[in-house]
């Protein structure tokens, strides 16, 4: 089974996070931050793991920490449950719509960090309650693609409702992810280099 148990505690912020690859979508995410337990959860229903976040952080003082130290977290895990990623498909990209928003995702399991941002995004207020600022979507992804070793790039191509947008790029990246994970030639590594 390909899963991992991740956990981190600093004086920010104390994150678990379980995390099942081959799952069926079930999740179930506490961060303080409801705006973002929405777009985690949308990692995983759209991924189809099991995923389950629980994050106890200073969202008095601003949620920066709490997001940060999450999207870490479940990028160690994705890494952790990934193993040697002998067989996986390694690339995905796609266009993934919602509504008026339209955002292109290409992801590389190269065990490589590299993350690309090009997504522009309209002036907003923060959205729920305690706030999520828009600009920490960024920060999320760019910190899970950072500790799971993945090339990420998300292109916004058209969008100007600031939730489609997020929402859009974290489905985006959770259905490439599905799609890069799958086991295709079991054995055999998907590399000239002998390892990722």
């Amino acid at each position: 089974m390909r899963s991992a148990i991740r956990n981190r505690k600093t004086n920010e912020a104390d994150i678990e996070v379980s995390l099942e690859l081959d799952g069926s979508g079930e999740t179930q995410v506490s961060t303080g931050l409801p705006f973002y337990d929405h777009m985690l959860e949308q990692l995983g229903r759209h991924g189809g793991f099991n995923l389950s976040v629980k994050a106890d952080g200073d969202v008095h003082v601003d949620a920066h920490h709490t997001v940060e130290d999450t999207a870490i977290v479940v990028g160690e895990a994705l890494a952790e449950a990934l193993g040697d990623k002998s067989g996986v498909r390694r690339f995905a990209s796609g266009l993934f719509p919602l509504d008026e928003a339209l955002v292109e995702v290409a992801l590389d399991l190269s065990g490589r960090p590299f993350f690309v941002w090009d997504v522009a995004m309209p002036e907003s207020i923060p959205l729920g309650t305690p706030p999520f600022d828009p600009s920490l979507a960024e920060h999320a992804l760019q910190s899970l693609a950072t500790s799971a070793g993945i090339t990420l790039h998300v292109t916004l191509r058209r969008g100007s409702n600031v939730h489609h947008i997020i929402e859009a790029c974290f489905k985006g990246v959770a259905r490439c992810l599905r799609d890069a994970v799958r086991v295709e030639d079991p054995g055999i590594l998907p590399t000239t280099k002998g390892q990722l």
